[in-house]
């Protein structure tokens, strides 16, 4: 039976932690579903724009050979709904959310990945920017 792997974020100055999380993920699975935060999700959960525009985002994430499926994420309170809409066996997150997603271990397996160490795209933003 074929395994469907869901994960999320907001994949803006796209970065290789970026990259390996989505690797990682897909290697849990046969198929892997990514859903990438809409630009006011972002605001409102970072107090800023992305850098790089929702469709560009997609475009990025969905380009990627791993991935075989995107889509916007609107809500952080639709989770559970986009879970049993794509079908998913397994929700993938940052271990920077560790435990905050175990309320769907009724419905799917929940893998929290170790995050790549010392990278962050707000890092990265404030060290182009020259404010970091």
């Amino acid at each position: 039976m074929p395994r469907t792997v869901i994960t999320f974020g907001t994949f803006d100055v796209f970065h290789v932690g970026h990259l390996r999380v989505i690797e990682r993920a897909a290697a849990l699975g046969d198929r892997l579903v990514v859903g990438v935060s809409a630009d006011a999700l972002n605001i409102s959960k970072k107090g800023r724009e992305p850098v790089f525009s929702q469709a560009e985002r997609i475009a990025i994430v969905a380009a990627l050979k791993p991935v075989d499926a995107v889509f916007v994420e609107e809500s952080l309170e639709l989770k559970r709904d986009y879970i049993l809409e794509h079908q998913a066996d397994v929700l993938v997150m940052g271990d920077d959310w560790a435990g905050r997603f175990d309320e769907f271990n009724d419905i799917c397996e929940v893998v929290y990945l170790p995050r790549t160490p010392a990278i962050s795209t707000t890092a990265l933003i404030e060290k182009i920017s020259g404010t970091g």
